[in-house]
């Protein structure tokens, strides 16, 4: 079950919120550094983290699920949001160069096929950054927040979700380090400095980058019955022994 998309929005809009949207949208940016003449696509709630990268960039849009509610976005400018299916965005192939996911896996009731329409969607020479909450942070556990439902991931169990999907990672880092109290916001930047250094292992959220595999569809090794043609009669071994040698007749 989803998160409603007015929960997501109280909740960037807190002290809190404000402090992950922060963190993750300088990860994001140090990722991608230039978005400039690129077509960029939001995936899941993920319009707190786009108004930076829209500055340069083409076009921005974003997707939202059905089942969590769309809102129009951004405020006082013409609508960019959608509603969509998971496993079936409106979009043609190949579209988009970057894409970013957040709040869109943990809740997902196929991430499979969510991937597997990023695949569909990013382009060639696309990225795409998948944000999640990482298993062994304070953040899982965190009920109060979006970041507390669903199911956190681990590095390697984000990684092989991806290749599922056929995107390949490239690269990935952690974020969100402060505590989930909404007094300790304050001290966001202190705590993401001294998390990265001191304790890595403990970080809120983990981002994974990915590109696209555009070769030819991996063989699956399978085993196979393979029939051998054998004659009716199987010819007798040779004899190994000396012939035998027959006396001349008698004469009469």
């Amino acid at each position: 079950m989803r998160r409603d998309v007015l929960d997501l929005r109280q909740f960037y809009a807190t002290p809190l919120g404000r402090a992950a949207r922060e963190m993750v949208s300088r990860k994001v940016l140090e990722a991608w550094d230039n978005t400039a003449e690129l077509d960029v696509l939001g995936l899941g709630y993920a319009t707190p983290f786009l108004g930076a990268l829209g500055l340069a960039a083409r076009r921005v849009v974003a997707a939202m699920p059905a089942q969590q509610g769309v809102e129009l976005w951004p405020a006082g400018a013409p609508n960019l949001a959608c509603l969509s299916a998971e496993d079936s965005l409106p979009f043609q192939n190949a579209f988009f160069d970057r894409i970013l996911a957040v709040h869109a896996l943990e809740e997902s009731p196929d991430p499979t096929a969510l991937l597997r329409e990023v695949w569909r969607v990013l382009s060639p020479t696309g990225r795409v950054v998948v944000v999640t909450a990482a298993r062994n942070g304070l953040w899982a556990n965190a009920e109060k927040t979006p970041f507390g439902h669903g199911r956190p991931y681990t590095r390697s169990q984000l990684a092989e979700l991806l290749r599922e999907a056929e995107l390949e990672p490239t690269g990935w880092t952690r974020a969100l380090y402060v505590p989930p109290v909404g007094w300790m916001a304050g001290w966001a930047e202190g705590f993401e400095q001294a998390g990265s250094r001191l304790w890595p292992g403990f970080a809120g959220l983990v981002l994974t980058e990915a590109v696209k595999e555009s070769f030819a569809v991996k063989a699956k090794t399978a085993r196979a019955p393979v029939l051998v043609a054998r004659p009716a009669l199987s010819p007798l071994p040779a004899a190994n022994k000396a012939p035998v040698s027959r006396s001349p007749e008698p004469r009469r």
